[in-house]
């Protein structure tokens, strides 16, 4: 007898799960299939030679059956490996949830699975194993596996160095195993862990495409199969050290969420799932996101009262609305050698303490945020001299530093508990209205489960008992962006590059996953500090533009008129981040790769803002037309350049007729044929407004 699958529905996607009496198969996300639903339509070929009874690859894979890629639970008890074969003991349902409870009474363990679709059809799966026998049980390894379509050839991931996140890489997904991973404590510069999945040749707004996320902010392993069973999986999981995670009788481990996204619209299907995911589960919700201004690569280490004081005047006067001192204030900082993990103020350079600057900067219409680094710690510093049992076993054991410090072992009781009081005072004592959590250092560990954890439980402690604070996610720049920290920070600094040319390629990566009211973008120096490249104000203030705009750059050297130019950039953003902080984000295709464009639409399609940017030389003297990508198609637009200091044109070249007189379009004129390009020379960009008209 065939069982029917579980269909779980909302909207435009369908999810179905198989039935029957093991572990359940996500036999298919995407469109909803109709009614009603046979069994059997989903039954497979068994192929010659192997096993008699092939297994589907359940969201948990089992061994004991036959599964020969990614084991999806690995356990053992008292020095002994067991091989659970799970058997279904409670189904429920709903329309968006489905809860699966299995168990194996032999090895004395509970399985328990559960999905969700959201509002837009994003998918949320999760598993818990607990312990059901008198004797403890280790638990190696736990891992989720989404199988996706045979046509899925082409694989996307995300990667890069510090100061360079989030570069895309295409593959073509052959018969081959992928794994994307890291073991460095946390999400990585190098391998963050998210993998979009696609039919050949997918693209920005076209194709079938299926992405997955671990929610995890720590070590991870995405393992993209094409080999086993002839099927193609990709698995998610944490990579667990031998003992890493034993559990007492009646103990639960947790597996992070793992977040599935579908599209038959390319990458903007995706990202629009990821993106109303985390906007659902994000702290802060309807808060506007104020304009920062921040120290670091104004004044680095050198807090001089007076400078900082007029620093946060010139920074008021070009409009910021938050003033946030960075790394520097606490005592022994003069450089990167001393202080950490002493959370109180440096009398010797701020000999009144804070109050007075706050004071100062809260009289300018600003409030004050400060940064700190509480996961770490400086050899040079009271708290390690009392406290050196407190890092991580292996630093006590091999002290190799990093950025000259050591890891706190967040995964204890204690160190949470003293990094707790630390800036629980710091907070109660101060008028603080936004926190900068940084994270300088990959960790050395053979696993990070227990001290990851305890980061997320520290976070959750200090938010529930500051509940008016914002607490910002850094970690080297975008070293720690996941979903799970995503949760307990309204903002993550993207990346400690602030090149403007540089940022629209990471922005246009971390964009696949994080919504852009959650991403920090700065107007940096007219010299970047990353690269040396020298750019433009205007070109500067685009690349800020859509996401939580910021200033970093030494406003004491600027003239008046780069402060006027700035002035005006912050204003063009405060008069339209209403759109850019609730509207769907797209990328244009173009067939010239110096071409760039990125439009925000609003959810009701009836306005736009589009960035257009020429990123190099182009071996083309017309680029030819620009798509504007997510529009209503029979809506009529008002296409409007926003003006935005002096824009760089290409010389002797006349401007296209739609840029110096009123013009309108459709949306699915200005889809294709779409617009002539602008002349724009290299690192230039213009922003155009859209109006639905009519």
């Amino acid at each position: 007898m065939t069982v029917s699958p579980t269909s779980l529905r909302i909207g435009d996607t369908e999810a179905l799960f198989s039935g029957g009496d093991t572990v359940p198969c996500l036999l298919h996300l995407g469109s909803p299939t109709g009614d009603p639903i046979d069994g059997s339509l989903f039954h497979r070929l068994v192929p010659p030679g192997g096993l008699d009874s092939p297994p589907e690859p359940g969201i948990v894979t089992e061994p004991a059956r036959g599964w020969f890629g990614e084991p999806g639970i690995t356990l053992s008890r008292g020095g002994r490996a067991l091989a659970p074969m799970f058997v279904r003991r409670a189904t429920e349902s709903s329309d968006t949830d489905l809860a699966v409870t299995l168990e194996d009474a032999a090895c004395g363990v509970r399985l328990v699975i559960t999905a969700r679709l959201d509002a837009r059809g994003g998918l949320v799966l999760r598993a818990a194993v607990t312990n059901l026998a008198p004797e403890p049980l280790g638990v190696d390894a736990l891992t989720l596996t989404v199988p996706v379509p045979d046509r899925c050839t082409d694989l996307v991931s995300w990667g890069g160095r510090h100061a360079f996140e989030f570069a895309e890489e295409r593959r073509t997904w052959g018969r081959s195993v992928v794994t994307l991973a890291s073991r460095r404590g946390r999400t990585s510069h190098q391998q963050p862990p998210l993998v979009v999945v696609g039919e050949a040749g997918f693209g920005e707004s076209h194709g079938l495409a299926w992405g997955v996320h671990l929610a995890w902010s720590g070590d991870h392993r995405l393992t993209c199969d094409a080999v086993t069973a002839d099927r193609r999986t990709v698995s998610a999981g944490v990579p667990l050290a031998v003992g890493e995670v034993v559990l007492e009788p009646g103990d639960t481990h947790e597996l992070p969420d793992v977040l599935v996204a579908w599209s038959d619209s390319g990458f903007a299907g995706v990202t629009a799932r990821f993106h109303a995911l985390l906007r659902a589960a994000a702290p802060d919700p309807g808060r506007p996101r104020p304009v920062i201004a921040n120290t670091w690569e104004a004044v680095y280490f050198d807090h001089d009262r007076d400078r900082i004081f007029e620093l946060a005047r010139r920074a008021a006067a070009a409009g910021a609305e938050r003033f946030l001192l960075d790394d520097g204030w606490f005592p022994g900082r003069r450089n990167d050698t001393a202080g950490l993990g002493d959370w109180r103020v440096d009398t010797e350079v701020w000999s009144e303490g804070l109050g007075p600057l706050i004071t100062h900067v809260q009289s300018l219409g600003m409030d004050f945020g400060l940064w700190v680094e509480p996961e770490m710690v400086n050899p040079d510093s009271d708290l390690y001299r009392l406290h050196p049992e407190w890092v991580l076993g292996e630093q006590r054991q091999h002290r190799i530093l990093g950025r000259n410090q050591l890891v706190l072992d967040l995964g204890r009781d204690d160190v949470r508990d003293h990094l707790f009081a630390a800036l629980d005072a710091l907070l109660r004592d101060h008028d603080i209205a936004h926190v900068k959590w940084d994270h300088n250092r990959d960790l050395i560990s053979a696993g990070s489960t227990a001290r990851t954890a305890g980061f997320h439980d520290l976070l959750s402690r200090l938010r529930a008992a500051h509940p008016l604070v914002t607490f910002e996610g850094c970690a080297s720049g975008g070293g720690r962006i996941d979903a799970a920290v995503s949760r307990l920070v309204a903002r993550h600094w993207t990346s400690d590059c602030i090149d403007a040319l540089d940022r629209l390629h990471i922005q246009k990566g971390a964009l696949r996953l994080v919504p852009p009211e959650m991403l920090g973008a700065h107007i940096g120096a007219p010299t970047s500090h990353t690269t040396g490249r020298r750019h433009r104000l205007s070109f500067r203030a685009l690349s800020a533009l859509p996401l939580w705009m910021g200033i970093e750059w030494n406003l004491l050297a600027a003239d008046d008129r780069e402060l006027a130019g700035l002035a005006e950039a912050v204003a063009v953003h405060k008069t339209h981040r209403h759109l850019f902080h609730r509207g769907s984000t797209h990328f244009g295709e173009h067939p010239d790769p110096t071409v760039h464009v990125h439009a925000v639409v609003s959810p009701e399609r009836d306005e736009a803002l589009v960035i257009l940017a020429s990123l190099a030389s182009s071996p083309r003297h017309d680029p030819g037309n620009v798509g504007i990508p997510g529009l209503d198609p029979d809506r009529r637009y008002r296409i409007t350049p926003v003006p935005l200091g002096h824009t760089r044109w290409a010389l002797h070249r006349g401007l296209p007729a739609w840029l110096t007189g009123p013009a309108e379009a459709t949306g699915r004129h200005l889809s294709n044929p779409g617009l002539p390009c602008p002349p724009l020379l290299p690192a230039s960009g213009i922003l155009l407004r859209l109006e639905a008209v009519g």
